[in-house]
């Protein structure tokens, strides 16, 4: 039995946890909202979010599938390869590592 399960075995225990993730979920989604125009991967926390919400919420996973096409519908509007997004993901990945290092090393 897992925690989830174990939970939500009682009616209080269902909604202790439908609350926690409703809080948990909303938190992140609203911090993906307000990084999509901040500097930040704001779709990712978006999706993270509602994915989040949609573990217990049927609208989230409707609305987690309504962004995702959006996403997916801009990303072919761009244009751009999918093996050139991944090089410029990896290469940013590798560059975040380095700094980190760098920094770590000069501190």
């Amino acid at each position: 039995m897992n925690l989830r399960s174990f939970i939500k075995r009682s009616k209080a225990g269902n909604l202790a946890w439908r609350i926690f993730i409703g809080v948990l979920g909303g938190t992140i989604t609203v911090l993906g909202a307000i990084a999509l125009v901040a500097p930040g991967p704001g779709v990712l926390i978006l999706l993270a979010g509602l994915g989040i919400l949609a573990s217990e919420f049927a609208w989230a996973s409707r609305a987690m599938n309504k962004t995702k096409s959006m996403a997916q519908t801009a990303a072919d509007k761009v244009g751009i390869p999918t093996w050139i997004k991944y090089l410029i993901f990896a290469g940013a990945a590798l560059f975040s590592i380095f700094a980190i290092i760098y920094y770590q090393m000069h501190k």
